[in-house]
């Protein structure tokens, strides 16, 4: 896909950045998710904040261990102590649209009912282990693992049936979606089904592509 009007990577990093250590963030915009440590000016562990391009990361001084998604023209770089775990080129309208990152939690046994969503995402699952069907193809993800959906393909997903399940996402959705869920159910029969999983909304803001 050619670079142009519209046209940028969304990508995920991991990086375990030693005590003091500071790392540039790759992209225009994004977002910073702490597993472990602390970083400076920044989230606790187990949270998230959207960064600027610019604005480096400071780890603490334990150490961090962190996520970050980035949103950036196609083939940009990274820090070399962020490791690229997944990255998708993407073509959209140019202009307004908004950042989300959050967490998604699910009970043991939980499930995600055939859904869609507006725009494309990253996940990368924290706790437990998830099966997705997109379509015909079936994946099963392990702790530590990362996948794309493109939005508008029909998901469904399980949880571990033995313990609790969580990923955490960044999704790049239309400037309508500010403040308003990106799910669509299906079914008919599923859209007003009891829900298993329980969101914690960390970042939701407008950017400019």
């Amino acid at each position: 896909m050619a670079a142009g009007p519209g046209v940028f990577d969304l990508s995920l990093w991991e990086g375990s950045l030693p005590a003091g250590r500071e790392a540039s963030l790759p992209g225009r915009t994004g977002a910073l998710f702490v597993v472990r440590g602390a970083v400076t000016s920044g989230p606790q562990a187990g949270e998230a904040r959207s960064w600027a391009a610019g604005v480096p990361v400071v780890a603490g001084t334990e150490g961090a261990e962190v996520l970050v998604w980035s949103v950036g023209p196609p083939g940009a770089g990274g820090d070399p102590l962020l490791d690229l775990r997944l990255s998708r080129t993407l073509e959209l309208p140019a202009g307004p649209r908004v950042l989300r990152c959050d967490k998604v939690e699910f009970p043991p046994g939980g499930v995600a009912y055939t859904h869609t969503h507006r725009g494309p995402g990253i996940r990368r699952l924290i706790a437990g282990t998830f099966r997705v069907w997109v379509g015909d193809e079936v994946r099963d993800v392990p702790l530590g693992g990362s996948w794309f959906e493109a939005g508008p393909d029909p998901v469904y997903a399980e949880g571990s049936s033995s313990e609790p399940t969580a990923f955490v996402r960044v999704m790049v959705l239309p400037e309508d979606m500010l403040g308003r869920s990106s799910i669509s159910y299906v079914r008919p029969e599923d859209r007003d089904r009891p829900k298993d999983q329980r969101y914690t909304i960390f970042v939701d803001e407008p950017i400019d592509l």
